[in-house]
């Protein structure tokens, strides 16, 4: 995601995302589980750790490999009892919701329900006019990989200041938003660029995919999700929260710095409304799942090959050189030279990242339950994969 104080946010500008200042100090608390320290993932608890010294509330992970599973914690999920983060927490993982929408429609495409290389007017006519933009000449794909040039609903100033900062969040954190709201938001600014000439990373591209896939499919996104994904894969602890405000437990508070001028003050943030997600960032999910999921889908259990290779198929993110964004998916380079596959999110007071190998034999997820400090989460990815 482009925009600095955003509430769902993709890896490539995790750390533009994260504020400058940190006044909580927690000591880091290590699971005491002896799988905790096992060979292999000693160096990605440290990293846990050292994120929790560095100000992050807790930290909730799991990795995949060849030798099982391994859970982790570190933390508090609790800043007022202290009561440690825990291994099985579910948490909103926003951005990561646009790789489950990506799938569903690339099952569709697989289908021939619909190609990538429909517009949106081809599903959604007359949606997208206006102040130069033109559904009419943007691509599914272009959705998908963020080449539409639409802009991000999210950096709108007065949306930012309504529904994601300071007073404004906190009177508003409870309203139901349609999808529809955010597209007008978009749609009052001018296109960034033309469609298909560069990338820019946009919510709004994935508000409008969840539209196209309700209008393909005859029923909710939150149903196509749940009957092509969730429920094949048996991940019991994900869920769409439609317009709920609460987390089903297990689950830790999370915090947000809502206020620019008091960066020492904490937030807790952890009921909201689901529908300030919706397609492009609603998902509820846990670390567990999360790697199950990246897990079949590298491994081709939920997309054909030719679906599977468009998916993959990156375009540069020139603000992240060091990322390829694909349909739904991105590509990082860590520093030892291994490329992992994932997708990184957060919504207010949530920073999750999870990722694997292309193989889809090794996964690592995670979540903080706070939002800043974000350069740490790359630090735990570069501790597990190098």
């Amino acid at each position: 995601m482009a925009l600095r104080r955003s509430s769902r946010i993709g890896v490539g500008s995790l750390a533009a995302a994260a504020l400058a200042a940190t006044a909580f100090t927690a000591p880091a608390q290590a699971s005491q589980d002896p799988a905790a320290t096992a060979p292999g993932h000693g160096a990605t608890q440290r990293a846990m750790d050292a994120a929790v010294r560095a100000g992050i509330p807790g930290v909730t992970a799991q990795a995949r490999d060849g030798r099982g599973v391994w859970k982790a914690a570190s933390g508090v999920g609790n800043m007022r009892t202290g009561e440690p983060r825990g291994k099985n927490d579910r948490f909103r993982v926003g951005s990561i919701t646009k790789t489950f929408m990506a799938t569903v429609l690339l099952q569709m495409e697989a289908e021939g329900r619909l190609s990538l290389d429909d517009t949106v007017d081809d599903h959604l006519p007359g949606l997208v006019r206006g102040n130069g933009n033109d559904g009419r000449k943007i691509t599914v794909r272009r959705l998908l990989n963020h080449t539409s040039g639409l802009f991000d609903y999210l950096a709108d100033k007065k949306y930012s200041e309504t529904y994601m900062e300071g007073e404004g969040y906190l009177k508003h954190r409870y309203d139901t938003l349609p999808p529809e709201k955010h597209i007008r938001v978009a749609l009052s600014h001018r296109p960034l660029f033309k469609p298909g000439t560069k990338h820019s990373y946009s919510n709004t591209n994935y508000v409008l995919a969840g539209l196209i896939v309700e209008k393909v499919g005859k029923r909710t996104y939150e149903d196509e999700v749940r009957d092509r994904i969730i429920k094949p894969l048996g991940l019991k602890a994900t869920t769409n929260p439609g317009n709920s405000v609460h987390l089903p437990r297990p689950s830790s508070r999370g915090y947000s710095k809502l206020f620019r001028d008091q960066p020492d003050r904490i937030d807790d943030i952890t009921e909201m409304n689901g529908s300030q997600g919706w397609g492009d960032g609603d998902i509820i999910s846990s670390a567990g799942d999360l790697t199950r999921f990246y897990r079949a889908l590298l491994r081709g259990k939920l997309l054909p090959p030719r679906q599977l290779k468009a998916m993959k198929t990156t375009v540069s993110t020139p603000q992240s050189p060091d990322t390829g964004y694909g349909l739904g998916l991105q590509r990082f380079k860590t520093s030892c030279g291994a490329s992992v596959w994932g997708h990184g999110g957060g919504m207010v007071g949530w920073l999750s990242l999870a990722v694997t190998s292309e193989d889809g034999r090794h996964q690592l997820a995670f979540n903080f339950n706070g939002d800043w400090e974000s350069d740490s989460m790359l630090m735990i990815m570069e501790a597990e994969y190098c």
